[in-house]
């Protein structure tokens, strides 16, 4: 739906009737929430922020090395200078995006674009640090643009930047295109069009990590349409059996709207925990999710909240809570 052009949510009555209780509950946490300092604040006189909040905050790569990405950015270089071929664009590009360079990551897939115009994974990848810069539509484009240009099959398993804890690739670009195109779409609150991107990823979601991911945004798109009954039946296929390797949060996200975990078991992650950072943007916003669901709009506005005071500001929870208390302050 939209009013004024804008995108709102939608909501059942209960919802919106604590919408308009809460107002007041509402202004003061957005006031405290544009309290907050950037992440780091001594580097804004030296060069340019490479996120601009949807609350009005700047974010900045860390300073700190990372012995680990430093290295792998160096060898990419190395490479791209030897051979600057279309996947050793995508490879430095990726690199620096790691490294949380995503003005010099956009750069430089946009060079690589310029040479390699037919380049559906530039396009992908382009797309996936526009959305991490809250540059919706543009990322609308670029993996519209994608979605165009590359094969439907066969599912090209896409290498992974950052292993995961069996260092074997799980995802696909087919998929990769799907599932960030439905994300950009569910950001700007546009949710139909996020819909059908959803449904179109499930086609390319061939294993239990991939149904589980598409799973849950297509879930809280369909609740955001008022589309409760559909959502229900997409719980029939997550199951505790399933096997998860690198969708764990949003794993415990779903058996949460399943009603077979508890909502503090979910909420709460223990900071000894591997990324915990990440793994309470991700739980978090889901949990965000459950409350507004439930009508308790106040909760959810303070769950949202926690998530966007974490260090993780490009994971997909903590944007996609910047994104609704936006448009709760709107």
């Amino acid at each position: 739906m939209k009013k004024n052009g804008k995108p709102v949510l939608h909501l059942n009555n209960r919802a919106l009737n604590n919408m308009k209780r809460n107002a007041c509950i509402l202004l003061l946490s957005a006031a405290t929430l544009f309290a907050c300092k950037e992440n780091n604040p001594e580097q804004a006189a030296a060069e340019a922020a490479e996120v601009y909040s949807l609350l009005g905050l700047e974010y900045f790569a860390p300073t700190a090395p990372n012995p680990k990405l430093d290295s792998n950015l160096k060898a990419a270089q190395l490479k791209f200078d030897a051979d600057p071929s279309e996947e050793n664009y995508i490879w430095l590009g990726r690199r620096h995006a790691y490294l949380t360079h995503y003005n010099k990551a956009i750069a430089i897939f946009t060079e690589g674009l310029e040479k390699y115009p037919n380049s559906y994974k530039l396009y992908r990848h382009r797309g996936h640090r526009y959305i991490s810069q809250r540059k919706f539509d543009a990322a609308i484009a670029d993996f519209t643009k994608a979605s165009e240009l590359m094969p439907a099959t066969p599912l090209e398993i896409e290498p992974d930047g950052i292993p995961n804890k069996i260092n074997q690739p799980l995802s696909t670009t087919q998929f990769n295109v799907w599932y960030h195109l439905g994300l950009a779409h569910y950001l700007k609150g546009e949710f139909e069009p996020a819909a059908q991107a959803y449904l179109s990823c499930m086609t390319a979601s061939n294993h239990d990590d991939l149904v589980t991911a598409t799973t849950d945004w297509l879930y809280m798109t369909y609740r955001r349409q008022g589309k409760t009954q559909a959502a229900i039946k997409l719980l029939e296929q997550i199951t505790p059996s399933m096997t998860i390797v690198e969708n764990d949060s949003y794993f415990k996200r779903l058996l949460l709207y399943k009603g077979l975990l508890p909502v503090d078991s979910v909420l709460n992650v223990s900071n000894s925990a591997p990324d915990a950072d990440l793994a309470l943007a991700t739980q978090g916003y889901g949990v965000g999710n459950w409350y507004l669901y439930n009508g308790d709009t106040a909760q959810a506005i303070s769950i949202f909240e926690r998530v966007v005071g974490g260090k993780h500001f490009s994971a997909f929870g903590f944007i996609a809570a910047e994104a609704d208390l936006a448009r709760f302050r709107e």
